[in-house]
């Protein structure tokens, strides 16, 4: 029997509960929106409690923000694409879809990623990771097509309202892999972009009537929000540490965990139940997102 040592061991325990944590933000985001919170709303309080909370790390650290132009562009750029406007379909696609569907449909970012990465020039075409596409591709159309993949036909519309969060992911993936983030580290990136979208977002949540009283009494809505934010800080500071210490490649297979585990816990937590279509489909796009993953590179001098 093969064993693997401790220091792998620790890495894949590291990565599946990155994978359990993510995975927990789906469930969390449709409780979050049981009640009537929308997106703005929603979006402010995430990006403004991530601020608060990577201002504490930064400050322990003694690590101040930059401020200067070049830093401001990746701080809106990452905000906009990264969070504000992917997470804003996905709070209203997950008002109207099951949790468990969103987290199969996050698979897909390997996926938009690929075509974007061989029209910008960061890949080049392989008929393996090609196939991979297709597959997913294929997926889409086992939730879509069918009769009976899906609680009702008039759902299919927030399918694709749902896939816009992988399509802004891939995207935002590829550009930063494009164009860098002016010399900033992960962690500042996240920190200068959670400031930046909460300004962003304030005055729209304000405007449109949605932006949600801090204030008690509070309920589960408001709970799982701050649960679901303080998450994603943490799992995303984790995820930096870990592209550090083991390699994209490695860390990149939180995705699969996380579109798994988000059916697990919507499972437990919110008691769905899926179609045969749908977990077929999930099959399919775990398989083809597999084949499109980023392959590992020489590392580079320097």
């Amino acid at each position: 029997m093969t064993r693997f040592p401790p220091q792998t061991v620790f890495l894949i325990g590291v990565l599946i509960l990155m994978g359990a944590g993510w995975g927990m933000t789906q469930p969390l985001s449709k409780i979050a929106v049981s009640e009537g919170y929308r997106h703005f709303g929603l979006v402010f309080w995430q990006m403004a409690i991530g601020a608060v909370t990577l201002g504490i790390i930064q400050t322990l650290r003694r690590k101040r923000l930059r401020c200067d132009l070049p830093a401001f562009r990746v701080y809106v750029f990452i905000a906009l694409i990264g969070t504000v406007l992917p997470n804003s379909a996905s709070y209203e696609a997950i008002r109207h879809l099951p949790s468990g569907l969103i987290s199969i449909l996050l698979a897909l970012v390997p996926m938009f990623a690929f075509p974007m990465a061989l029209a910008m020039g960061n890949e080049r075409f392989a008929p393996l990771r090609f196939a991979g596409l297709l597959m997913g591709l294929f997926g889409v159309l086992l939730i879509i097509g069918p009769e009976g993949s899906l609680p009702a036909r008039s759902l299919v519309l927030f399918v694709g309202l749902a896939l816009v969060a992988p399509l802004f992911y891939g995207f935002e993936g590829n550009a930063v892999a494009r164009w860098g983030t002016a010399g900033l580290s992960p962690l500042e990136v996240l920190y200068g972009a959670s400031i930046v979208g909460a300004v962003i977002v304030f005055p729209l949540a304000v405007i449109t009537g949605q932006f949600i009283d801090p204030r008690p009494p509070w309920g589960m809505p408001d709970l799982a929000y701050l649960l679901s934010s303080l998450i994603h800080v943490a799992v995303y500071t984790t995820y930096v540490w870990l592209v550090g210490r083991a390699g994209p490649v490695f860390a990149v297979q939180v995705r699969y965990l996380e579109s798994g585990f988000g059916v697990l816990w919507a499972m437990l937590i919110l008691g769905e139940r899926y179609s045969g279509w749908v977990w077929a489909a999930m099959a399919v796009m775990m398989l083809g997102g597999f084949l499109v993953q980023p392959r590992d590179r020489p590392a580079e001098s320097g």
